[in-house]
């Protein structure tokens, strides 16, 4: 007699919620059969009280919980190690796969919790100065792991400021000012907006209201100057935008940022000044780290201040942080200070930004994460805008 046919049909994923934005989500709850007001409950168990089991969800039917429980999770990356610098940063290696990991970094301040994140597995663009780019690229981060990253920041600092007791889902929610989220910068490992179709989604995840409901001027993206990117994100989005410039020459940026061998600085200005006028935003900070003997003569402030002055700018000069095989020294502080009075004095907002995290390489450009299959060239070596996502 034969036996009864089995389906051996895979079953399908589960969809991860954290990569949903609130448009999907509701039409995700309704192929569940429930109603869009659902979605919104949803993402204020998710992102408001940080519950990441549907059982928990104790206003949502029973039948309706465990419909989400077939098709979908609310899954972030898995924690690989964490290190903790003498200064408070903390800094957590996460999982993308079996072999590669990226990074993110928490920085507390006393009025403030500023969130670091990679939106990328290494990065491709191969600026000479920065550890992420001497990893070389694997991979762009999905939306769900960008924002799986703030998700489970905050819950591990709700569980820490707890006295590292294990919590509940629901008990993972607000905790004081400095040992809390309040910002996100898209500065840790890769360039945000060469993965474009991932990182707009968790931008809107992180400004939606019943999202993690952060203020436009508390979410920045930096990015090293991918202009078609920066016109396009000026028709999607309103986020602070941050520019590694790190030099006032086209020569001397060549070098330095090799993508401005195809986008020079006059065009990158130029798509700065657009995504202002689009997005009625206060300034554009531009980001240069100071390389001892490189870029930080008083000559070079002056011809920095001769491109920004007049415009709403502002720049962040960022000691530079050295890594194993570096080529570069950080520039003396009273170079740095000298620098900074040259371009103030020239009517150009300039600050310093104070070195956090440097004693576990969690400092800007330190971040290194593990790259172990580098699927893809470097920028400077043969290829403009590889890994850059449409």
């Amino acid at each position: 007699m034969t036996a009864p046919a089995t389906s051996s049909a895979p079953q399908a994923p589960r969809t991860n919620l954290l990569g949903v934005p609130r448009p999907a989500l509701e039409a995700l709850v309704a192929a569940l059969g429930g109603r869009a007001f659902r979605a919104r409950q949803l993402m204020s168990w998710i992102y408001r009280r940080g519950v990441g089991s549907f059982a928990e969800m104790t206003d949502l039917s029973r039948e309706f919980r465990a419909r989400l429980a077939l098709a979908a999770e609310v899954r972030a990356p898995e924690i690989v190690a964490l290190q903790r610098s003498s200064d408070g940063t903390s800094k957590w290696l996460l999982r993308a796969d079996a072999a590669q990991a990226f990074e993110m970094v928490f920085i507390p301040e006393v009025d403030r919790g500023t969130l670091c994140i990679s939106s990328q597995v290494g990065c491709a663009l191969d600026c000479s100065f920065c550890a992420t780019a001497q990893q070389g690229f694997n991979r762009n981060l999905s939306t769900a792991e960008i924002v799986g990253q703030v998700w489970l920041a905050a819950r591990e600092l709700a569980r820490e400021e707890a006295g590292g007791a294990p919590l509940g889902d629901a008990e993972a929610a607000a905790t004081p000012a400095g040992h809390r989220i309040t910002n996100v910068v898209l500065m840790g490992m890769g360039e945000p907006l060469a993965n474009f179709r991932n990182v707009v989604p968790a931008l809107d995840i992180l400004l939606d209201d019943f999202g993690f409901d952060l203020s436009r001027r508390r979410v920045t993206l930096s990015t090293s100057g991918l202009v078609p990117q920066i016109y396009r994100l000026a028709e999607v989005s309103n986020v602070a935008l941050a520019v590694s410039l790190h030099a006032p020459s086209d020569a001397l940026r060549n070098e330095l940022v090799p993508i401005n061998r195809k986008h020079p600085i006059a065009e990158l200005l130029g798509a700065c000044w657009h995504y202002l006028d689009e997005q009625n935003g206060r300034s554009v900070t531009f980001e240069y780290v100071m390389l001892d003997g490189v870029n930080d003569s008083p000559a070079q402030a002056r011809a920095l201040a001769r491109l920004l002055k007049g415009h709403p700018a502002k720049v962040n000069l960022i000691p530079f942080n050295p890594f194993p095989g570096t080529r570069y020294r950080r520039s003396p502080a009273p170079v740095i200070q000298r620098f900074r009075d040259e371009l103030i004095q020239r009517g150009v907002l300039a600050t310093v930004r104070r070195t956090r995290g440097e004693d576990i390489d969690a400092a800007c450009g330190q971040l290194a994460g593990r790259v172990i299959d580098r699927t893809t060239v470097r920028l400077g070596s043969k290829v403009i805008g590889v890994g850059v996502q449409p």
